[in-house]
């Protein structure tokens, strides 16, 4: 592999979007126990957001408070569309700094840039803004995340050559589609000689978790690894990364990704080879490919739990599951917010990083579950 910025780096980072919870609030004590695990095996990079309810507070409380500044890397984001004007966007720095203890960041994120936003960073001045916090120190090393495609990729990085690394969503049932173009935008970032931070490498769970063929298939051949791991390992073993992202949420799920990430090796010809046949069958999925950001909910008028019935949905979609489907579609719309709600406003699908027909998934739910 090429030398790169953060070439160095140890190749698993610990994404904290999906921490663990007990009645509805993080679980310090369990994030703590994760951390002290994530670092006494020599992993370093943990990465947060401003618009991660809890997660920044959360981080602070199991990693700033308990560990030597120099043991660790943090990693948070500016979200503008967060913000109701540019001084309320440069606002979210200062809270983020106050939130996390930090002191200041080693990676800092204009966050989720796309078609229908990243004029938005411009109008508010924030890559001027993040470049003054890096030249005061506050910031070591400046990225932002991408949900769009390569053509607006190859603006951004031609427009802001200064950006350190840009963060991407790449897994390999994403590699070829059309919606998402991992492999467009990740050879787009390389060809300017960024360094890339992976996330969503197994989907939001989805890869965790793939249809029965494909777990024969994974199994047929290294009977001993789960199937997180082949995702996890298919980008860690791309040119050019600086770390992948896991939104671990229990022990359980980071014992499994440090068992092969600790002393990583990159997939092999032949498991190369049983990827390419995983991704040919994931083409023929009807799955809708949600991977339960949650972003589609928050603005939602009327308030309905749209991760919450496409996973009911994929019961009947992808694993045939109809009474599964019935049951789950039944809890998720328990106290309301049913698909027929739906007054398609389209704000979801403005906020989709997956690009989802949204409203056209939620008319198919009605036509599913009866309402």
């Amino acid at each position: 592999m090429s030398d790169y910025f953060g070439k160095e780096v140890p190749k698993l980072g610990f994404g904290l979007m999906r921490l663990p919870k007990t009645n509805d609030k993080i679980d310090v004590g369990q994030v703590e126990e994760m951390v002290d695990l994530f670092l006494a095996n020599g992993f370093t990079y943990f990465d947060t957001a401003f618009v991660y309810g809890g997660s920044e507070d959360a981080i602070r409380q199991a990693l700033v408070e308990r560990h030597p500044r120099d043991s660790y890397t943090l990693a948070t984001k500016l979200n503008a569309m967060a913000a109701p004007d540019e001084a309320a966007a440069k606002a979210e720095f200062e809270t983020s700094l106050k939130r996390t203890g930090a002191g200041y960041f080693d990676f800092y994120l204009l966050h989720a840039l796309m078609e229908n936003n990243y004029k938005k960073y411009d109008e508010y001045h924030l890559w001027d803004f993040v470049k003054e916090k890096k030249a005061e120190g506050l910031i070591r090393h400046l990225g932002f995340s991408f949900h769009g495609g390569p053509a607006l990729l190859e603006e951004l990085l031609t427009a802001h050559p200064e950006v350190d690394f840009v963060q991407l969503q790449i897994n390999y049932a994403d590699w070829e589609n059309p919606s998402v173009a991992s492999r467009a935008n990740y050879e787009a970032a390389r060809r300017h000689g960024k360094s890339i931070v992976v996330m969503e490498p197994v989907k939001g769970g989805k890869l965790a978790n793939p249809p029965e063929e494909i777990r024969s298939l994974f199994r047929a051949c290294r009977p001993e690894m789960s199937e997180a791991s082949w995702a996890i390992r298919f980008v860690a073993s791309l040119d050019g990364i600086l770390t992948v992202l896991s939104g671990m949420s229990n022990r359980a799920q980071m014992l499994d990704n440090i068992s092969y990430m600790k002393d990583f090796v990159p997939l092999c010809d032949e498991e190369q080879r049983i990827v390419r046949e995983a991704q040919r069958i994931m083409g023929g999925s009807a799955a809708i490919p949600c991977t339960a950001c949650r972003y589609c909910v928050d603005g939602c008028p009327m308030g309905i739990a749209i991760p919450e019935i496409f996973a009911a949905m994929n019961s009947q979609l992808a694993d045939g599951q109809l009474e599964r489907a019935r049951a789950a579609y039944a809890e998720a719309t328990a106290e309301g917010g049913c698909a027929g709600d739906c007054i398609e406003c389209k704000q979801c699908e403005g906020a989709c990083p997956q690009h989802l027909p949204i409203t056209e998934h939620l008319k198919k739910a009605v036509e599913m579950f009866g309402k």
